[in-house]
C-alpha cells in the first residue's frame, strides 16, 4: 500500500517536471523565433535554408537565395539622417555578408529594367558606410524604371518628410513576386517582382499609426492615395508579419486601418 502511494506520487512529481520542461521548451521556442524583432521595424518571417538574415549600418534585409532579391528590408528613419550630408553612391556592388548567387551590373545591362532600392540611398545620408551598403545588390529589385523614378521615388520623399516631421518613421519595404508575370532577369536569373510594397509606422501624440502601399512594377502615374492599403492588406499579400512588438490589441487596432489626413495624403 505504502509503495502504490509512492509510485503514485512519485509519477505525479514526474508528470510534473515534464510539464515545467516542455513549458520551458515551449518559451525557448518562442525566443527563437522572435529572435530578428529586436526592433519594432524588424517583422516575424518564416525562417528556411534559403532565407540570409543580414544586419547593416541603416537597415536589415532578409534575401531570398531562390529569387536572388531581398524578401523585405527595415530601418528606421531619423529626421538627424534625413539631413544627413554624405554624397550619392555610384557603384553598385556585391553584398560581402551574402552567401551565394546576387545579381550584377551584366545581369541589368540593356535590360530596360532599373536597379531599384529598397533602402534608397536618400535615407542613407548619415555617413559613406550606410551610403555604400545601400548599393549592395542584396538591396537591388528589377524595378521598372518610370516607377523607380516616379511614384515609388515620391513615396521615398514624403517618407522623409513623415521623418522630420515626427521624429523617425518606422519602414519596411520589399518585393511580391506575385505570379512572376515578368520572369527572371540576366545570367544570375534574378526574380523581376510583380509589384512592391512598403509600410510605415508613426508614434504621435495619440498613439501609433499605420499605411501601406503596394505598387505594380509597371509604368503609370497616379496619386498616392491609388496605392494605398492597410497593413494587415499588406501582411495578407506578403505573408509577414509587421510591427509585431506593439501590443496585441495595439497592433490589432493600428494595422486594420489608416488615417489619411495624419499622413498628408
Amino acid at each position: 500500500m505504502h509503495i502504490k502511494r509512492h509510485i503514485q506520487v512519485g509519477g505525479v512529481l514526474l508528470f510534473a517536471f515534464a510539464l515545467i520542461y516542455l513549458a520551458a521548451g515551449s518559451v525557448f521556442a518562442q525566443t527563437k523565433t522572435r529572435a530578428h524583432t529586436e526592433k519594432i521595424e524588424i517583422p516575424l518571417y518564416e525562417e528556411t535554408s534559403f532565407k540570409q538574415h543580414v544586419v547593416h549600418k541603416g537597415f536589415e534585409l532578409v534575401f531570398d537565395d531562390n529569387a536572388r532579391i531581398p524578401e523585405w528590408v527595415a530601418y528606421e528613419l531619423t529626421a538627424e539622417e534625413v539631413a544627413g550630408t554624405a554624397p550619392r553612391g555610384r557603384h553598385f556592388v556585391s553584398d560581402p555578408d551574402i552567401q551565394g548567387i546576387q545579381g550584377d551590373n551584366e545581369d541589368y545591362r540593356n535590360s530596360g529594367w532599373d536597379r531599384g532600392h529598397m533602402a534608397p540611398a536618400g535615407d542613407m545620408k548619415l555617413d559613406d558606410q550606410m551610403m555604400c551598403e545601400s548599393f549592395y545588390f542584396s538591396n537591388i529589385c528589377p524595378q521598372n524604371r518610370n516607377l523607380n523614378g516616379g511614384d515609388w521615388r515620391t513615396l521615398e520623399e514624403l517618407c522623409r518628410i513623415y521623418a522630420q516631421q515626427y521624429g523617425s518613421v518606422y519602414i519596411v519595404c520589399g518585393p511580391i513576386i506575385g505570379e512572376n508575370l515578368y520572369g527572371r532577369l540576366g545570367s544570375h536569373q534574378i526574380i523581376i517582382p510583380d509589384a512592391f510594397y512598403k509600410v510605415l509606422l508613426i508614434k504621435t501624440d495619440g498613439g501609433y499609426e499605420s499605411i501601406g502601399f503596394i505598387m505594380r512594377n509597371e509604368s503609370g502615374h497616379k496619386p498616392l492615395t491609388a496605392y494605398v492599403k492597410t497593413v494587415d492588406e499588406v501582411e495578407e499579400a506578403t505573408g509577414l508579419d509587421f510591427f509585431s512588438l506593439l501590443p496585441d490589441k495595439v497592433e490589432k487596432k493600428v494595422e486594420s486601418l489608416f488615417n489619411l489626413s495624419v499622413w498628408n495624403l
